[in-house]
């Protein structure tokens, strides 16, 4: 997209609208541009928009959305369209044809760079973020043990009373098999408007199907993060940037939401052969962790669950 519009609500509440050409916006100063970029969206169909600076090897600045409109006139097809919609396809087919499902975590992601490339990461920084974010308290940080239920029931599953998750207890002899998937497949499912964020399937978190949630309680876009729910989620959406020293990323779903990756960022970045900032912005997002409030409580925090690199994934877009 070579335009894009920015909606910012005003002091007196009401709701300012600006187009930007992608070569206007990429002048602006650097604090403009972190200021107004989670505020853009498609001037065609009105989905959230982000935009990547240019890169280092002559890649132009664009604008760019990944919740365009299916008929919308700035939506181009590609590959990796191709490819995420073919994932949505399958994710729904079980959704229809399984009664429940199980999250496979090991289960690598498809290679789709040159398999001779090798990733290249930037060295870990020492510099104390610049976010406005603050630091995660040691009281705040996430249990090394599952989510403990709170209330027992007669058919040997302990279960919580708004049966967000069950911890299955009974013997498994008989069960039938579960379909497994992987985070890659299920983000892309969740960025194509599949149902599996509303539906009643059951999905399991562990590969000894002890923990079980009801895939619209499990799952959970960043707009709808509740600190106060005090439960783990899969959280997904998109990326909207990261702070100057990569420490933190910024979800384009919510303004007001930061996951913190200092602490693993150098093992993540080469993960995902993730080389500069622009190779995050726009990128989509799921990890399985839980939300809390800063100790100020003006910023939601969301914490991946023991900082596990097996339960993130990131989906970056390809140039």
């Amino acid at each position: 997209m070579l335009d894009a519009i920015c909606e910012l609500e005003t002091e007196d509440h009401l709701t300012a609208r600006t187009t930007y050409s992608v070569f206007k916006f990429q002048q602006l100063s650097d604090d403009d541009i972190e200021r107004l970029r989670q505020w853009l969206i498609c001037p065609a169909c009105g989905g959230k928009a982000y935009f990547r600076k240019a890169s280092k090897d002559g890649k132009a600045a664009c604008f760019g959305s990944r919740y365009h409109q299916a008929d919308c006139i700035e939506f181009k097809p590609s590959a990796q369209k191709s490819r995420e919609e073919q994932d949505a396809i399958e994710v729904h087919q079980q959704l229809v044809d399984a009664d429940a499902l199980m999250i496979d975590f090991s289960r690598k992601p498809r290679r789709h760079s040159s398999a001779n490339k090798a990733p290249t990461a930037p060295s870990a920084s020492k510099t104390a973020p610049t976010s406005k974010l603050s630091s995660i308290s040691e009281s705040s940080a996430i249990s090394e043990s599952p989510p403990v239920p709170v209330a027992s029931s007669a058919d040997g599953q302990v279960q919580e009373s708004k049966t967000d998750y069950q911890v299955n207890t009974a013997a498994r002899t008989t069960e039938k098999r579960v379909p497994s998937q992987g985070l890659e497949k299920l983000l892309h499912s969740l960025l194509r408007g599949t149902d599996l964020a509303k539906s009643d399937l059951w999905v399991y978190t562990d590969t000894e199907r002890k923990y079980r949630w009801r895939a619209k309680n499990l799952f959970v876009n960043f707009a709808d993060a509740d600190p106060l729910d005090n439960k783990p989620h899969m959280y997904w959406g998109t990326i909207s940037h990261t702070d100057p020293t990569m420490s933190w990323l910024n979800p384009a779903d919510s303004k007001d939401i930061g996951i913190p990756i200092d602490g693993i960022k150098q093992p993540l970045l080469a993960q995902f052969e993730i080389e500069d900032k622009r190779d995050l912005e726009g990128a989509g997002l799921i990890l399985f962790g839980k939300c809390f409030w800063n100790k100020e409580k003006t910023r939601k925090i969301i914490q991946l669950w023991n900082n596990d690199l097996q339960r993130i994934f990131i989906s970056k877009l390809e140039d």
